[in-house]
């Protein structure tokens, strides 16, 4: 046998075995009901029912404006950790993976198949203890296709995080950023509306 199905005491002392699940029963509950409906009503809505995503939402726990709009290939983990402000957008395969708060404001956009992820490990900890922080997004921000925010970032008004980008720290306001790690490209300027 190949020598990485050997013993599992040889890794270092990682033990996953006595890994545990902390979250409350109520809360897994919550999560396996919330599951099967978007698997199926949630999912299998027709593109412009944004109202009934919003409503099957706000059933389990979302805080949302009633102009966000949710596609039905969005995947959404607890939508009891997610607040969403009005004129958002979040679009066809994003993963919501609110294991902690995701926060996000009004006017945003969050591309198809970005990753907003509040969840990690704590890779000192022998069973690989579950860590969690929260998202913020703020005001008139747009997540790129394909881009990862991970745990406990904030991404500042206006800001710009271009596709396939990982965000591991915070971005600051009217910023551009790209790239594995996300750099500072450039600023963000708008241009006067013509109203």
């Amino acid at each position: 046998m190949n020598s990485i199905f050997r013993d599992p005491t040889s890794a270092g002392g990682l033990d996953l075995s006595k890994y545990i699940n902390k979250a409350s029963l109520g809360a897994k509950l919550r999560r396996f009901l919330w599951g099967l409906v978007q698997s199926s009503l949630f999912r299998w809505s027709p593109k412009r029912a944004f109202a009934w995503r919003r409503f099957l939402l706000t059933m389990f726990g979302a805080k949302l404006e009633s102009s966000s709009y949710f596609y039905p290939t969005t995947v959404i983990w607890d939508p009891a950790r997610l607040q969403v402000g009005e004129h958002t957008a979040i679009g066809p395969g994003v993963e919501v993976y609110s294991v902690d708060r995701i926060e996000i404001g009004s006017h945003c956009t969050v591309s198809m198949q970005a990753f907003l992820c509040t969840g990690s490990h704590d890779i000192s900890d022998p069973q690989m203890e579950l860590t969690h922080a929260p998202i913020v997004i703020e005001n008139g921000t747009w997540v790129c296709a394909r881009a990862f925010i991970g745990p406990g970032v904030r991404l500042g008004e206006g800001s710009v995080v271009a596709a396939c980008s990982v965000v591991s720290k915070d971005v600051d306001p009217w910023t551009v950023v790209a790239g594995n790690p996300a750099l500072v490209k450039k600023q963000r300027r708008v241009k006067p509306s013509d109203s």
